[in-house]
């Protein structure tokens, strides 16, 4: 052979320590730490989520509840008074009717009413409550 020529030598691959191509487990331990971080966060706003679709579905069934009340009053004889209602699923219903502004009235054949409709439930610990007013017109009686 000549020197000049060249020769080649096919050289199998060796493991070398120094030069990796994985994960080492630190890096791997730190992925799994924001991972578990990142499920936490998102379960915590389920859950806040859930709270609320409840809160709001119990402020919902309050004000039907009120509203289907208010309806049976304005509709029926009203009379001055206080008035209070349990019913059967643990709403109470605080009614309040007065007659208002007397010096504008005076002079017409007519009177007006407040009505107040508070309405209270036990969510938990709390209580909550919501409150509906409205006016209605009335012929004086002679």
């Amino acid at each position: 052979m000549e020197k000049n020529s060249k020769s080649f030598i096919f050289r199998f691959p060796t493991l070398d320590l120094k030069k990796r191509d994985g994960f080492t487990l630190l890096e791997i331990l730190v992925a799994i730490a924001i991972l578990g971080i990142a499920i936490t966060i998102i379960i915590q706003l389920f859950s806040s989520n859930l709270q609320a679709i409840k809160a709001s579905g119990d402020y919902v069934t309050a004000s039907t509840k009120a509203e289907v009340k208010m309806r049976e009053i304005l509709d029926g004889r009203i009379s001055e008074g206080v008035y209070k209602e349990v019913t059967e699923d643990g709403y109470t219903m605080d009614i309040a009717i007065s007659e208002v502004l007397n010096e504008r009235t005076e002079n017409l054949n007519l009177r007006l009413l407040q009505i107040d409709l508070t309405i209270r439930w036990i969510e938990g610990s709390k209580q909550k409550s919501m409150t509906l007013s409205t006016l209605k017109m009335l012929g004086k009686e002679i």
